[in-house]
C-alpha cells in the first residue's frame, strides 16, 4: 500500500512473504481451507489494515506502464502471478519435494533462493 515502485514492491513482498512462510509453512493451507469452508473468512482478512489494496496496485501498474517503466501489463494478472509464485511452494511442498527428489534441508535452501529468483523473474517479465 505504500508509494514505492512496483519493482520495489515485488522484491519486498517476495522476501517478506517467503521469510514469514518459512516460519509458518502451514498457514497458506490453513487459509485456503478456511476460505473453502467459510467464504466470509475473506471479509475478515480484508478488515486488517495491512491487507493490500488491489485497486491502488492496479492503478500504480497502469501509471508505470503509461510512464514507460513497465511493459504493457495487467495489474490483476501481475498480482495473481506474484501471489502464485510465492504461495505455491508452501501449498505444494510434498509435491515439489517429491518431483525434485529433495529432502527438507535442500527444500529449505530452494525456498530461500526463491526470495531472489521470484522477484527477478517477475521484474524481468514486466520491465523494458
Amino acid at each position: 500500500n505504500d508509494d514505492s515502485t512496483i519493482e520495489e514492491k515485488v522484491k519486498r513482498f517476495t522476501h517478506n512473504y517467503i521469510s514469514f512462510m518459512v516460519k509458518h509453512p502451514y498457514l497458506p493451507n490453513f487459509i485456503i481451507q478456511e476460505l473453502n469452508r467459510n467464504p466470509k473468512f475473506f471479509e475478515k482478512l480484508q478488515e486488517n489494515a495491512a491487507f493490500p489494496s488491489l485497486e491502488k496496485f492496479e492503478k500504480q501498474v497502469a501509471i508505470e506502464v503509461e510512464q514507460g517503466r513497465l511493459k504493457p501489463t495487467d495489474g490483476r494478472q501481475l498480482f495473481v502471478n506474484i501471489i502464485s509464485l510465492n504461495v505455491f511452494p508452501f501449498v505444494a511442498t510434498p509435491l515439489i519435494k517429491g518431483l525434485l527428489r529433495v529432502e527438507d534441508n535442500e527444500f529449505k535452501k530452494l525456498v530461500e533462493e526463491r526470495k531472489t529468483m521470484v522477484s527477478e523473474f517477475i521484474i524481468a517479465s514486466i520491465t523494458k
